[in-house]
Parts: structure tokens; sequence; C-alpha cells
């Protein structure tokens, strides 16, 4: 199963996607959680230790990994193809919330081709973890799709657009799933979270309708979490709050796609 995670920044999306690896590791399968926000901090909500979080170098910043995958003996002319397997054995984190974690990173354009090694492995590592990998892959995408390029896009299974209840978090939920129909991700969803009174709950079922997409889950404010926010520590599932509403919703997204592949399934 294959879950990217979209938003604007700050709506909880990383919570989230931290939240639903978590669920699916206590439930005994093979998780790999992808950091792939240009700020990235899902390793603290996986419960690494800020130290341990601060020496991990995204792969996109790891100039000798980028050097070995792509040099030629030729200045200037760089590998397209080789093999990006062994990069999960060797740079996946064990969390203490049970998920392995990859720091993607992202590549910045610097109006110049130095970049170029850089994006062909990135592009060629998220290939392989939405198409090949057989584990759950959690991705917690930045509010763009622009790492799910066209064949690889169609492999994400499942699309959760996380906004609050602000006009702004809204437009760029709308923004994302315009973008996701044309990526061809067929199964985009809303989740509505930080949902605090039924005013908010009415707006996010609206944006829901408005942008013709279910609306996956009404994610409840939680003192909780908020209050972890503040200290930077993890949350972990208690059966309560806004942490038991993730793990409904992880339910019902594996039992969705155990669905699909029963229909793809030869008769």
């Amino acid at each position: 199963m294959k879950i990217a995670v979209c938003g604007k920044g700050g709506v909880g999306k990383t919570f989230i996607a931290a939240s639903l690896a978590e669920h699916y590791a206590a439930c005994g399968h093979a998780v790999l959680a992808i950091d792939a926000d240009s700020s990235p901090n899902l390793a603290l909500s996986l419960g690494l230790p800020r130290e341990e979080a601060s020496r991990i170098v995204p792969v996109a910043e790891n100039e000798e990994l980028i050097r070995l995958k792509t040099a030629t003996e030729y200045s200037g002319v760089f590998r397209l193809t080789f093999t990006v397997d062994d990069i999960i054995a060797k740079y996946a984190e064990k969390t203490p919330a049970g998920p392995n974690l990859l720091v993607m990173g992202t590549v910045k354009a610097m109006g110049s081709g130095c970049t170029c090694p850089a994006h062909s492995v990135i592009k060629a590592l998220m290939r392989h973890l939405v198409v090949e990998r057989d584990e759950v892959v959690i991705l917690d995408m930045e509010a763009g799709i622009e790492h799910l390029g066209r064949g690889t896009a169609e492999h994400v299974e499942i699309l959760l657009v996380i906004s609050d209840a602000n006009r702004k978090s809204r437009e760029t939920a709308s923004a994302i799933i315009r973008l996701a129909r044309e990526s061809e991700i067929h199964d985009i969803r809303l989740v509505g979270n930080r949902v605090a009174t039924p005013r908010e709950e009415e707006i996010l079922k609206s944006c829901a309708l408005e942008n013709q997409v279910p609306l996956a889950a009404l994610i409840p404010f939680d003192r909780n979490v908020a209050e972890a926010g503040i200290s930077g520590e993890a949350v972990r599932n208690t059966g309560a709050g806004a942490p038991a509403s993730i793990a409904l919703l992880a339910q019902d997204l594996a039992g969705t796609n155990e669905k699909k592949s029963l229909r793809r399934s030869p008769q």
C-alpha cells in the first residue's frame, strides 16, 4: 500500500503521516516512512531524539552518494541509469515508533545544471519506492506533488490531502487536488484536521464537496497533540483523541486497498 500525504505547511500533515505509519507498523506491517518535505521533521514525529534526527543527511544533499550513483569519467556527464535499492538498505533509519524512515530532501533549483545528478537520484528513488517496493510506504510530501512525476504518480494508491478550516489551507488543498488529477492519481481524499467546532466541520465538508473528493476523516482538535507540537515530543496513540481518529482512518484505508487488490486479482 502506497499513501502520499500532502497539505499546506502547518496543517498537521506530518503528524498524520507519522500516525498512519506507526499504526501500520503496530499491526505487523513492514513500513517505510518517506520524508519528502523541504523542511523535514518526520523523524521527530516518529520518536527519534532531536540529536539523532539532526544528524540525518537527506538523500538529495548527500554529495558522496550522488557522486557514486551518477559520476562518469567525463566532466559534466552523469549516468542516467543506476540501482537505488541499496540506498534504502544503507540510509533508512529505524525509529522508536516502528517504521523505517528515509529522509528524501528536496532538489533546489539554482539556475544551472549542477543539481541534475541529485534530481536524477531522487526521481529514480521515488519510482523505486512507489512502484517496486512491497511494504507499506507512507510519503510525507510538500504542498505540491512534484516528486510524483508521470509514470510514478499513478502507482500511489491513495493521496490524502490535509486541511484545517482556514481559508488558505483549503485553497492549497484545492490546488493540490487539481495537480493530483493531472498526475493521474485516482484515489484522492480530503482529511479535515484540528476540527474544533461544528462550523469548522461544515466548512471542511463543503470543501470536499466543492472539490468532488471524499471526506476521508475529520480529525478533532486535540490539546495533547498541540502541547506535543510546542514541546517537540512525539505523539503516541493512547486510544483517544486525534490519534484514535487517525487509527480509524488507517483501518479504513487498509480495507479500501484490500478491496482494490481483490478486484485486480485474476478470477
